[in-house]
């Protein structure tokens, strides 16, 4: 996301949404209530009367909307925003729709900036260029890769494989090992040089067979590799290692690997009953202790009148605010643990938590504090 203008006085915006994760932000940012404007196209109202309306030539103009609806399709790579048109050449009044892609101009005007609001804008110029990540978990008969893009995790490809003969030389088994091994390689060749890094991890040796291989037919592409241990393959040791840190020089500059990591701290911190606050009342208690290292919460709480004070308290204190997606694993986890949650600075023990957890909290489990 590129910022190309601000007006302080007016609190009008004007962003070059380049990436898909600018249009994920983007989507959190508008509200109903914005004017956003945006070059669409509109049917031609001084073509000549006798012409049918659907036959009129289609105009490009630029026009605000006040946003009443706003809809994020990360399928299509798209956000709509829907609403009556208050600026352009004409159809003042009318309602349209402004279809926002990768590569787009917008502006958004809003006098005020809430936390979360700066937070996806720095987010977002911060990512400026983010990098595209190759994630391979490889083993034998069990391999998937995806492709790290800011916010986004895109399956690249899923390979489940019936190998047999692993341990004997010779014969189909080997055969079938060797495509098996072609195919992988066959996959990082392709996706590889779009990419700024290339992870290859698994439990085995194949991740360093195919390394091996892929040296041989690529070995341009080898300065991106990076090899890591996992304990699984496939999707699950995909998860395991952006879940683990271990990589994470290899990942730096992923949103989705710091959004994996954040909460599998958090998760962590909780089981061992230490330096971890969740439920609004305990949250907003640590913000108030300036206990908050990071502050977690789920986007469709970005818009709570309970929540957004919290938000704000937070990063005057410095804390630093994450928006967890409410889609995938850690949304799911975040959700179950009411959807704000906070990683703290050091051993902190809410004053309102009794014997049986903190009152509105979603753990019931006592912890130890300073």
């Amino acid at each position: 996301m590129r910022l190309l203008h601000r007006d302080a006085a007016t609190g009008l915006l004007r962003l070059r949404l380049e990436s898909p994760s600018d249009l994920w932000r983007t989507a959190r940012l508008v509200r109903p209530g914005d004017l956003v404007g945006g070059s669409t196209t509109r049917r031609d109202p001084e073509a000549p009367e006798d012409v049918p309306g659907a036959e009129r030539a289609r105009r490009r103009v630029w026009i605000v909307v006040l946003a009443e609806q706003v809809e994020f399709h990360g399928f299509s790579k798209h956000v709509r925003v829907t609403g009556p048109i208050r600026e352009g050449p004409f159809d003042l009044g009318r309602h349209h729709t402004l279809d926002l892609q990768e590569g787009d101009e917008v502006t958004v005007l809003k006098p005020s900036l809430s936390a979360s609001d700066r937070v996806l804008l720095d987010e977002g110029m911060a990512g400026t260029g983010e990098p595209t990540i190759l994630l391979a978990a490889v083993d034998w008969g069990d391999s998937s890769l995806v492709r790290l893009r800011g916010r986004a995790i895109e399956p690249v490809a899923d390979l489940k494989r019936t190998i047999s003969g692993k341990r004997y030389e010779g014969g189909q088994g080997e055969k079938d090992r060797k495509a098996y091994v072609e195919e992988i390689v066959g996959l990082l060749r392709r996706e590889g040089p779009a990419a700024t890094a290339v992870v290859v991890a698994g439990p085995g040796f194949l991740k360093e067979g195919v390394v091996r291989r892929l040296r041989e037919v690529e070995p341009a592409l080898v300065a991106k590799v990076k090899v890591f241990p996992t304990a699984e393959s496939g999707r699950v040791g995909v998860d395991e290692l952006l879940k683990s840190g271990r990589a994470s020089e290899a990942l730096r500059g992923s949103v989705a690997a710091e959004e994996a990591q954040f909460v599998e701290q958090l998760v962590r911190s909780l089981a061992a009953g230490t330096r971890a606050a969740v439920g609004r009342r305990e949250v907003a208690e640590a913000v108030e202790a300036g206990a908050v290292e990071t502050l977690l919460v789920l986007e469709t709480l970005l818009t709570d009148p309970e929540v957004a004070p919290v938000l704000d308290r937070a990063r005057a204190a410095r804390a630093r605010l994450f928006i967890v997606r409410d889609e995938g694993e850690n949304g799911a986890k975040l959700t179950g643990l009411g959807g704000l949650a906070a990683i703290l600075r050091y051993d902190w023990t809410s004053p309102s938590r009794g014997a049986t957890g903190s009152p509105g909290s979603p753990r019931g489990v006592p912890r130890s504090g300073a």
